[in-house]
């Protein structure tokens, strides 16, 4: 059920998405000061692009006081915008029934968007 779920998502936009953030990633990874946003955007393309089946876990530097700092210049710099965007896709696929889990895979990416440093996917 994973693949079949996988391969819809791809089919119905999770390329995209994806493709969008692998862009924005290299973009980052131009700049030394980018590079760990943009590993962090990679994170999040691979996310994207194969959602079901894997879940976003805290991980060793979680509680770290520089993944706290980088998480708070995430979110000025535009996580929250990321966030909200998932949060209004998974809303809009939970009203019908048929796109109930396709929302859920985008309210696990706007956990993921807020505060990407410091969580692992497994």
């Amino acid at each position: 059920m994973k693949f079949i779920g996988n391969i819809l998502w791809m089919v119905l936009g999770g390329f995209i998405i994806s493709l969008y953030y692998a862009l924005v990633g290299l973009i980052f990874c131009i700049t030394i000061i980018g590079i760990p946003f943009g590993m962090q955007l990679f994170k999040m393309a691979g996310l994207a692009l194969w959602p079901f089946g894997h879940d976003v876990t805290p991980g060793a530097n979680d509680g770290g006081c520089l993944s706290l700092i980088m998480n708070v210049i995430w979110i000025v710099l535009g996580g929250i915008e990321i966030a909200l965007m998932h949060v209004t896709l998974g809303i809009g696929f939970c009203i019908t029934i048929v796109g109930i889990p396709f929302g859920l895979q985008h309210f696990k990416m706007a956990l993921l968007a807020l505060v990407p440093f410091g969580k692992e996917i497994s």
